[in-house]
């Protein structure tokens, strides 16, 4: 009989947050039978555990237990460091997918000029085409709230000019001192 010592992954401290029974840890928690599956995808029946650890250890693999809730425990052989750069390298990939959502703000005066008022309307067109919300503030000042439908029309106007790229979450509302309307990307 021979005995030799393999110096991989059987060496790898496996974390906590893994949650893989690895090599010696199926064999404390499963002593008589798992059932295989090959490293090629090849799944081989019920087998006992030490001879699916030999099977590892002759392929200079490991031997991962997949499924702990079946009956007899689903085990692989196969690469443990390759199996965590592969789940590392999904959590990275979905992480990427998800696409927080940005608030940009603008504020505007009831009594804004056209110049300016053109100005605002480029940054709110380019914060729309980037993909981010836009929170419109029309701020009222001493006698301005007298004639708030000069703060409705403005955001009526706007909200004309970017309706091809935008839609309207939040309809124009008083909120204190000032009006507010929200615009997010179509």
């Amino acid at each position: 009989m021979e005995i030799r010592k393999v110096y991989r992954s059987s060496k790898l401290d496996v974390s906590s947050k893994d949650n893989y029974r690895v090599n010696d840890e199926v064999l404390l928690h499963n002593p008589v039978v798992v059932k295989l599956i090959m490293a090629d995808g090849q799944g081989v029946n019920e087998i006992s555990t030490s001879e699916a650890l030999k099977m590892a250890q002759e392929a200079n693999l490991d031997l991962v237990e997949i499924d702990s809730s079946s009956n007899p425990p689903v085990c692989k052989i196969l690469d443990l460091r390759k199996l965590k750069y592969t789940v590392q390298k999904n959590a990275a990939e979905s992480r990427k997918k998800q696409k927080s959502v940005d608030t940009k703000e603008v504020k505007l005066s009831p009594g804004i000029k056209s110049n300016d008022y053109e100005v605002k309307l480029r940054s709110i067109d380019g914060f729309l085409r980037g993909g981010c919300k836009v929170k419109i503030y029309v701020r009222f000042r001493g006698r301005e709230m007298m004639y708030p439908d000069q703060g409705y029309n403005l955001l009526t106007k706007i909200k004309n000019h970017v309706s091809e790229i935008s839609r309207v979450d939040y309809e124009p509302k008083f909120e204190g001192r000032q009006m507010i309307m929200i615009l997010s990307p179509k």
